[in-house]
């Protein structure tokens, strides 16, 4: 099924689309029971994390059950993950910003174990280690790993979902290496942040 079948299947406006992507400024939990079964070759996200983000409650990232792709899932350090998963990679943050590393796990995929190395975001001094650019959100994953995620969990022509998206990082490296997207985003300040940044021409990667 192609992103334009699937976003015709939603039938909700999306905030931003384009070729390649598709972003909805909406609470995921409105948007993924709507996604055709099987249409979603990996599942790469960061929610918020229950012990860093008591405004939001208790995050019940169980509907993502109901997706049986591969799927990575970044989760605190110091929080118990809430469903089955086949591995645990590590994010090694070489900085300690509330937590020298955090966990990603890996649901209906791979067993080995693995670790990734990447500077924390918290400031544009941060950012400039890893060739990056700060865009203000307190949780801003880097594309280095994001990327390195896509390249391990995905071929290219893959559609990759993202229901907590953020400041746009998976859609902005989805697209870079030639995957479609759908990513969610419940604050409309960070869609906004997501669609410049997906709507900005980018140099194709090929892997």
């Amino acid at each position: 099924m192609t992103l334009n079948e699937i976003i015709d299947k939603i039938d909700i406006k999306p905030y931003y689309q384009d070729e390649w992507c598709v972003i909805y400024h909406a609470d995921c939990r409105d948007i993924l029971p709507l996604i055709p079964d099987k249409s979603i070759d990996l599942v790469l996200t960061d929610p918020p994390y229950p012990d860093q983000h008591p405004e939001y409650g208790d995050c019940d990232i169980s509907i993502l059950t109901r997706f049986g792709c591969r799927q990575l899932i970044f989760w605190s350090a110091k929080v118990d993950f809430p469903l089955n998963y086949t591995a645990i990679h590590i994010w090694y943050k070489q900085l300690g910003i509330g937590s020298y590393y955090e966990r990603i796990f890996e649901r209906n995929g791979q067993h080995q174990y693995k670790l990734y190395v990447a500077r924390a975001i918290a400031c544009q001094r941060q950012a400039d280690y890893t060739h990056d650019i700060f865009y203000n959100h307190d949780s801003q994953k880097p594309a280095r790993i994001i990327s390195a995620l896509i390249n391990e969990g995905s071929k290219s022509g893959d559609l990759i979902l993202d229901p907590f998206l953020g400041s746009g990082t998976t859609c902005y490296c989805a697209k870079k290496l030639n995957r479609y997207s759908i990513g969610i985003e419940i604050e409309e300040k960070y869609c906004e942040i997501a669609a410049k940044r997906c709507s900005q021409s980018v140099m194709r990667l090929e892997v």
